[in-house]
């Protein structure tokens, strides 16, 4: 039977470590919103945008649930907000763009589904993830077609998918993907080393 010290010690290690990873979910929310942010407007129009990548990012890493579905949306909602503030283009367009988060929701659940993170699993979800989008997004953008770009059809949904083709960014998000996961690695092995040192 486990005496009173014992459980109380293991309460509070629990707690500790519960604490410290809260923390770090803070601060890699922060550094990834204002990283997301800046990037995505500083590249546009050619848009070499994280968002996937951190929608994945936070499914599979970030334990707060709350958080994890949170992160991606404000990410993409500040940099919505500066480049609408600073006249560099529309950052608010319409129903299309509520679609367009919902998106990021999906891929933030696909992340969920990441149950070991390794090399392999991060390539394999990365592509999937840019997959999921594309037919995701090119579905929004032709059920709320804005700007009336196709006929009400088989045809022009196919003709949506066609157009979307060249914006299908698996490179950029396998790389980001790539940066976040590897970091975020390298974070966890030197905290290991120095709570072992």
């Amino acid at each position: 039977m486990l005496n009173k010290q014992k459980i109380i010690a293991y309460f509070c290690i629990n707690r500790s470590q519960y604490m410290k990873q809260n923390k770090l979910n803070l601060l890699i929310a922060a550094i990834l919103i204002i990283f997301a942010a800046i990037l995505k407007v500083a590249t546009y129009p050619h848009s070499y945008s994280p968002m996937i990548a951190i929608a994945l990012f936070s499914g599979a890493v970030i334990t707060d649930r709350k958080l994890s579905f949170i992160l991606p949306l404000l990410a993409m909602f500040a940099s919505d907000i500066i480049l609408e503030v600073f006249k560099i283009a529309p950052g608010f367009y319409g129903i299309e763009q509520i679609g367009n988060y919902a998106c990021l929701l999906f891929i933030t659940l696909v992340g969920f589904a990441m149950k070991k993170i390794n090399p392999f699993a991060v390539v394999g979800y990365s592509l999937v993830s840019s997959l999921i989008f594309y037919f995701l997004s090119n579905t929004n953008s032709f059920l709320f077609d804005t700007f009336n770009s196709y006929e009400n059809s088989w045809n022009g949904y196919y003709k949506c998918l066609y157009a979307g083709i060249p914006f299908i960014k698996y490179m950029t998000d396998l790389v980001f993907s790539v940066i976040l996961f590897g970091t975020y690695a390298l974070v966890l092995k030197t905290n290991q080393r120095k709570a072992i040192a």
